[in-house]
């Protein structure tokens, strides 16, 4: 299949515009040039927001000096190659549910993400958990979720604020493949083998995530995550798989993925149970 360009990225300010005519929803919308990070700008201002609420907000960037991963990675990144925004929403959730947010919004963007795809190539769209989607079980994005309570405009004790930040992979997967030593995708590589993809714009991308984080936030405070293990089987990337969980490169457990529960954990079978998983990196056995 003949090669496609990669679609540019609008300028920041036109970007912003053409999101806040797709976004009704959300009371704050910029997109810069540059930022540190967007989760840790959004984090700050939460922080330190008093008065009337006035979310969700939506912050994009076309470079982040320090975009950040989970565990405290940095995110490479360069201008125009990734696709990195955050969202900042309300949230009415119990300190030890904020941990389900992570597996939860990975779901929640996979299956937004499917939506562009033709029906036939959807499945090839796929979650390692926590929450990384893969292209061809090669990594096309990272998702940072991150909860602060509110400000003083907090409306109760379980009042949270949610950052949601995701960085998708538009160009780049040559270079960052052979960076990281392991195989990432990209934008690009699913617009070749996909016709919808190939006329999917990258505005159109950050308005179905968001459209569908913000939709599906707004309902857990009073439906809570039921449905979240049936949601996640259907994307699920290593269903079946013989997996490694590893602590600072140590094995800590080992068996089959067989899902996760209500929770979001990762649950993990061997010849002494069933474990749930609650931390530690994913190492997929090649067969």
């Amino acid at each position: 299949m003949p090669s496609l360009p990669q679609l540019p990225l609008p300028m920041p300010e036109r970007m912003q515009s053409l999101l806040e005519q797709g976004l009704p929803e959300f009371r704050s919308i910029e997109w810069v040039g540059r930022t540190t990070s967007t989760n840790a700008d959004l984090l700050q201002r939460a922080r330190a927001e008093a008065g009337t609420l006035a979310r969700p907000w939506l912050l994009g960037a076309h470079l982040q000096d320090r975009g950040r991963g989970r565990a405290g990675r940095s995110w490479q990144n360069r201008s125009g190659a990734n696709l990195m925004f955050s969202c900042a929403f309300d949230i009415f959730l119990p300190p030890q549910q904020l941990a389900t947010l992570s597996p939860f919004a990975g779901v929640v963007a996979i299956e937004a993400l499917r939506g562009l795809l033709t029906a036939s190539n959807r499945p090839l769209l796929t979650m390692k958990w926590p929450n990384d989607l893969q292209w061809r079980f090669a990594k096309l994005a990272g998702i940072l979720v991150e909860a602060t309570r509110a400000g003083t405009a907090r409306l109760a004790a379980d009042h949270h604020v949610a950052i949601l930040g995701i960085g998708i992979n538009l160009d780049d997967a040559r270079a960052l493949s052979t960076s990281l030593n392991r195989r990432i995708a990209d934008w690009s590589e699913v617009a070749r083998a996909d016709s919808a993809a190939a006329r999917v714009r990258p505005e159109q991308i950050v308005k179905r995530i968001a459209s569908a984080w913000y939709q599906n936030l707004s309902a857990i405070s009073s439906e809570g995550f039921g449905g979240l293990p049936q949601r996640y089987a259907a994307v699920d990337g290593l269903i079946g798989q013989k997996i490694d969980i590893l602590d600072n490169d140590r094995i800590t457990c080992s068996g089959n993925a067989v899902g996760v529960n209500h929770a979001g954990q990762l649950l993990l079978r061997n010849s002494e149970g069933e474990h749930a998983i609650s931390v530690g990196e994913v190492s997929a056995r090649t067969a």
